[in-house]
């Protein structure tokens, strides 16, 4: 095997591609697209968001201590494309017709909204702003999640399968492939079948 090296580069791909809406101190809506988010604790629920300082929704966030963190899918992805190349300072995202309308809903905690097309939204409050370099991350914790109740089983378990849910990668969008495997599959037992009669 034959492998190069280069200068250091962001290529921890993929990611998932995020809907960040927030609210101002006249509570004016606004959402940019974020692909450098991720989760960073269980207990408590917290996630993280890099943002660069000279983004619109950088000093909302800043100021307010409030998001909240959309998933997108892939009937999202034009219009999650476009939350991220253009600004809340020239447009209302809100106010788009047709397939790149989104529909923002009260949250339950914070005061940022969430997309009603998104199939889970995480409401953030955020605890801590790490100043980085180009970005700063945003680490919050999750205060309140939303769910689509299309997403969720007889059996009242999540089931985001049939979300179509939407991955960045080195600036293309991709659907999620086919399901490999379980969380433990590789050391899990397998279930021995039943024995059939030996006929005679």
């Amino acid at each position: 095997m034959s492998r190069q090296d280069w200068r250091p580069a962001n290529l921890l791909n993929p990611v998932p591609a995020v809907l960040i809406t927030s609210c101002d101190e006249q509570g004016r809506y606004n959402v940019m697209t974020a692909a450098w988010a991720g989760t960073v604790c269980s207990d408590p629920v917290m996630v993280s968001v890099s943002i660069r300082k000279n983004r619109y929704s950088h000093d909302i966030i800043a100021h307010s201590g409030e998001f909240v963190m959309n998933l997108t899918t892939e009937a999202l992805a034009k219009v999650t494309d476009f939350a991220g190349v253009r600004s809340g300072k020239d447009i209302d995202k809100f106010a788009l017709e047709g397939e790149m309308k989104l529909t923002p809903l009260k949250g339950k905690i914070v005061q940022a909204p969430v997309i009603a097309e998104s199939p889970v939204a995480l409401e953030c409050r955020v605890r801590e702003i790490l100043e980085l370099g180009s970005h700063d991350m945003f680490i919050a914790e999750v205060v309140n999640t939303s769910v689509d109740e299309t997403c969720i089983d007889e059996n009242g378990r999540l089931n985001l399968r049939k979300a179509g849910l939407l991955a960045y990668s080195h600036g293309e969008y991709y659907a999620l492939g086919k399901k490999l495997g379980t969380f433990g599959y590789s050391v899990r037992k397998k279930k021995k079948g039943r024995k059939k009669p030996i006929r005679k």
